[in-house]
Order: structure tokens, then C-alpha cells, then sequence
């Protein structure tokens, strides 16, 4: 098997492994990667050395977590996927692999475009940022940041019932935005932008904020347009990779006299109807909405044709031109949004 591993900042190199596939233990399966997503911004940071995320692998390092494969065996006890069944797992850019079936692991339903199908876990994310933020339909989201995250959260506003507004740096990404479902997009540094969003608001104000941008100009911008008690729900890495801090982040004006939230947008929401139906090949599951039934969730808007991920794909490389998409990003290529690598020789 292929497998890109990352030896130090700017080092990548796609090795041979060995992968046993003729003695599956009863509880793995074994899968053929088709296509791979690129996390462009958490993936730039970890090609270019910025600081290690707390709990991530160091170097030498697997790389990407968005992986569509099909199912080429299955282990005695295996019951949650079949051979032939397309799938997508959180599995690093690879060409194949073995994975146990208690790892993350959603079945792809029948109908739905690959391309859409590679963002799953990712678009979960984006969801996940409306529920642990307590998100509730009708209220004012402005999304902060527009890169594929970003935009995730942009298109699942209407289908949660929120109106979005997108902030971007770029007039290319507030079009797109705009294309993905919000109601209006103004630049981040739009001088009349806080006339603009208490327009696009009638005067209430933006009750949430998603920050999906990890420079600290974004976060700046997120506690000045939130409204006093609002939230912003955080899922960026703030800070890594950019200049020291010119300011305080949580100076009284923006922060203890707004009465306003900050949330991580890490770890499971908090939830009011737990299930506590037992799979068996599985824990007792305590959160409706955990990683891979939140993947399911969004795997069934795509299937349905409301939520079209594919439509943000800027580039298609072959896994062999993997370090030319990751130089692209290293040098912010500002036309590059959305990124599928081809596993298929």
C-alpha cells in the first residue's frame, strides 16, 4: 500500500508499505481507498511546522483524515458494512488499509456522488458547531472564515433553519458563499460592516458567530460582531502559525461587558435525549449526534441532493501530485478551496 508520511516541515514523501490483507482478525475490514479530501487549512499547518496540535502525532507522520474507500473484506464478526459497500472513514491519505469496525466508519448511502460523500466527517464538524453552540432555528449566524469548513457551515444554515451571513477576506469566497446558501456576504474589513449586519439583522444583531479562520484578525472580528450575550463557537486552531497577538483577546469592551460565550468546538455537545440503544458490535451510545451518526445526518442531506460539498472542488490531483497541492497551499494559492487526490492507478 501508499501511504504519504510526513518527515519534518515541507518533507513529504509517499512510501510503500506492507498490508496483510490475507488474515483479517475477526472484527477488521479491509479497504480500497478511492478519494481523499485535503483539510487545507489544518494540513498546511502540519506541512509547514506550525506548532503541534495538542494529542496529533509528531514527526515522522501520517497526514489528512478524510478518506472514501470500498469495502474488499470483512473479518468473521464483522456486521456494520459488507463486501462492495462504499464508505467513509477518518482515515489518513492512503491507498488501503485495515481498520477495526469499532472505528469511525459511515456507510455511504446508495446514490450519493463520491466527491459529495469525502466530506462527511468534515461537514459534521460544521454542524457540530450550531449544536454544542445550543444553536436554535431563526437565529443570526455569521460564519468567520469561508475555506471548506466555513462554507460546511454556510450550507447547512438554511437547512437548520438559520440566516448566514458569510465573512471572508476574499471576494471570490463571499461569491461562493453566497452560491452555498447565505443570505448576504461582506468582506471582514468592510468599514460600514457593522451598519450591514444590523441591517441584514433588523436591529437584533448576530446571536451566533462560527469561527472557522485561525488568524487572530478573525477572532477580533467575531467578538466585535457578536451581539451582547451572543456566542461564538470556535472550531479554528486560533493563533497557530500566525504573528503574536497586537491586541488582547479578551479586552472588557468585546468580552465581560458584552456578556458574550466562547465555545470550543471540541469534544461532544452537550444533549437533552441521549440513546441508549446498545450496537453489538459497539459501546452503549450516550449522544444522538456522536462523530458518526452526525456523519450520517449530513451523508443523508447529500444523498438527498441538499448539500453539495462537490460544488466547492477547485482541484483534483493524482495522489502522486500530493506535494504540489500541499506547496499550493503552503504558498496560499488563493484559487484553491477544495481538493480531491485520486487513489485509483
Amino acid at each position: 500500500m501508499k501511504i504519504p508520511i510526513l518527515y519534518g516541515p515541507r518533507d513529504l514523501r509517499i512510501e510503500e508499505q506492507h498490508l496483510d490483507t490475507n488474515n483479517l482478525k475477526p472484527d477488521e475490514i479491509w479497504i480500497k481507498t478511492e478519494i481523499t479530501a485535503f483539510k487545507i487549512g489544518t494540513d498546511r499547518g502540519n506541512y509547514e511546522g506550525a506548532e503541534q496540535v495538542p494529542g496529533a502525532p509528531g514527526y515522522p507522520r501520517w497526514v489528512g483524515d478524510s478518506n472514501l474507500g470500498i469495502v474488499q473484506g470483512v473479518g468473521s464478526v464483522v456486521s456494520r458494512v459488507q463486501v462492495g459497500d462504499r464508505v467513509v472513514t477518518r482515515q489518513p491519505h492512503q491507498s488501503e488499509y485495515i481498520t477495526k469496525e469499532s472505528a469511525s466508519i459511515v456507510k455511504v448511502p446508495a446514490g450519493s456522488h463520491p466527491e459529495d460523500a469525502v466530506y462527511a466527517h468534515l461537514y459534521a464538524l460544521s454542524a457540530h458547531c450550531y449544536r454544542k453552540a445550543h444553536f436554535q432555528a431563526g437565529e443570526y449566524v455569521a460564519v468567520v472564515g469561508l475555506g471548506v469548513l466555513g462554507l460546511g457551515a454556510v450550507a447547512l444554515g438554511p437547512l437548520f433553519g438559520a440566516q448566514t451571513v458569510g465573512l471572508g477576506n476574499s471576494p471570490i469566497r463571499l461569491e461562493m458563499a453566497e452560491r452555498m446558501g447565505a443570505r448576504a456576504a461582506y468582506m471582514s474589513d468592510d468599514p460600514a460592516l457593522q451598519a450591514k449586519l444590523e441591517a441584514f439583522t433588523n436591529g437584533v444583531g448576530i446571536d451566533l458567530v462560527i469561527l472557522t479562520a485561525n488568524p487572530w484578525p478573525a477572532y477580533r472580528t467575531s467578538l466585535q460582531v457578536v451581539r451582547p450575550n451572543g456566542r461564538i463557537s470556535v472550531v479554528s486552531l486560533l493563533g497557530r502559525g500566525e504573528s503574536p497577538l497586537d491586541f488582547n483577546p479578551l479586552a472588557m469592551e468585546w468580552f465581560y461587558s458584552k456578556g458574550i460565550s466562547i465555545i470550543a468546538v471540541s469534544g461532544p455537545a452537550g444533549y437533552l435525549y441521549p440513546n441508549t440503544a446498545q450496537h453489538p458490535s459497539l459501546d452503549t451510545i450516550q449522544n444522538r449526534f456522536a462523530t458518526d451518526h452526525a456523519a450520517a445526518h449530513v451523508l443523508s442531506l447529500m444523498a438527498d441532493g441538499r448539500l453539495e460539498p462537490k460544488r466547492l472542488i477547485t482541484h483534483r490531483f493524482h495522489y502522486t501530485e500530493m506535494v504540489k497541492a500541499y506547496e499550493m497551499a503552503f504558498h496560499r494559492e488563493k484559487s484553491m478551496l477544495g481538493v480531491i487526490f485520486n487513489w485509483q492507478d
